[in-house]
């Protein structure tokens, strides 16, 4: 049995909940099961093929739907979960008990391990640390700013290693190992270590540079990385930096996308009643309602900052309803 997992690429959570969903495959469904690991990353164009769907089940966690019928598991939390109106019908159609979504839960790692536990007798409690940190990450549950960027933790390390490392099946190879051992024995195996040091020095540079190119003004910090090589940038340094502001947008940029990134302060929400969501939406984007994003393809650097100019301005004058 081949079960093909498209998993959001370079994100910690992604990686988390593939992680999760093969352990649950694997106890609850098939033993025996082999899994092909495939990132995905939001593009301007559409992200799935038919060619793509080529196991014998074939699942997608933590990224967007696909009215596919060789597409047999779909697991998702994200409010901009649906390309078009077409694809939320034919969700809402399905009656295979294998496709789920609910955007209340911060992390799509925690929905697996819920889901899995209340509708199919999964135990999730080896993984508890794992679904603790994914859901502390991507629901941006820490304390403080200063807890967001020091990254001591072997969880932030990780999601560090697998948002930036400079290769491309970082989070296949570390999928297998997340499923089966603890975060701390993980940050030590050689494919972390040999990217860790660099990249924590990075992130002490990246932290230097959004110092030059973060612009806070009414409640809005507004940067421009795209020149900078830092794409995989730590989302709270800029609130970090700037605590009194209440949203973020910043502009960055590789080969395979141009990108737009609105965010809300966690440290500083009473007065943040904006969707983001809906906001990247009107571009093409989507997310959650306090975090999203818009992906442009790489030519489009200078239409993807004029939109961040139009948000920042719609943000600044509070008129993004």
């Amino acid at each position: 049995m081949k079960v093909r997992v498209c998993f959001h690429d370079k994100c910690f959570d992604g990686a988390a909940s593939a992680a999760v969903f093969t352990r649950f495959y694997r106890e609850r469904i098939h033993p025996a099961a082999e899994f092909l690991l495939t990132g995905m990353t939001h593009q301007a164009k559409h992200p799935f093929t038919e060619e793509l769907f080529d196991g014998d089940e074939n699942a997608i966690v933590d990224f967007k739907y696909a009215a596919s019928p060789r597409a047999t598991w779909w697991f998702d939390h994200h409010q901009s979960a649906f390309l078009k109106p077409e694809d939320a019908d034919h969700f809402r159609r399905d009656t295979s008990g294998r496709k789920f979504y609910d955007p209340s839960f911060k992390s799509c790692t925690k929905f697996i391990a819920t889901v899995g536990r209340e509708k199919f007798g999964f135990d999730p409690a080896p993984l508890a640390d794992l679904i603790h940190w994914a859901d502390a990450i991507d629901g941006a549950q820490y304390p403080t700013p200063e807890s967001a960027v020091r990254l001591v933790e072997p969880a932030t390390q990780l999601a560090l290693v697998i948002e930036a490392a400079p290769v491309a099946d970082m989070s296949p190879q570390l999928i297998p190992h997340l499923a089966a051992k603890p975060l701390a024995e993980i940050v030590k195996l050689p494919l972390v270590t040999a990217h860790l040091p660099p990249l924590l020095e990075r992130h002490r540079r990246t932290t230097d540079v959004m110092k030059q190119r973060c612009v806070a003004r009414d409640g809005v910090v507004f940067f421009d990385v795209s020149a900078d090589d830092l794409e995989g940038y730590n989302k709270f340094i800029p609130y970090y930096l700037n605590p009194e502001v209440v949203y973020s947008v910043g502009v960055s940029a590789s080969p395979a996308r141009a990108k737009v990134s609105v965010g809300t302060n966690p440290w500083n929400t009473d007065k943040a009643g904006q969707n983001l969501a809906s906001i990247c939406e009107r571009y093409g984007g989507g997310g959650h309602a306090r975090v999203a994003a818009i992906s442009f393809e790489p030519h489009d650097l200078p239409k993807a900052r004029a939109v961040a100019g139009e948000i920042v301005r719609l943000l600044r004058q509070g008129r993004a309803e």
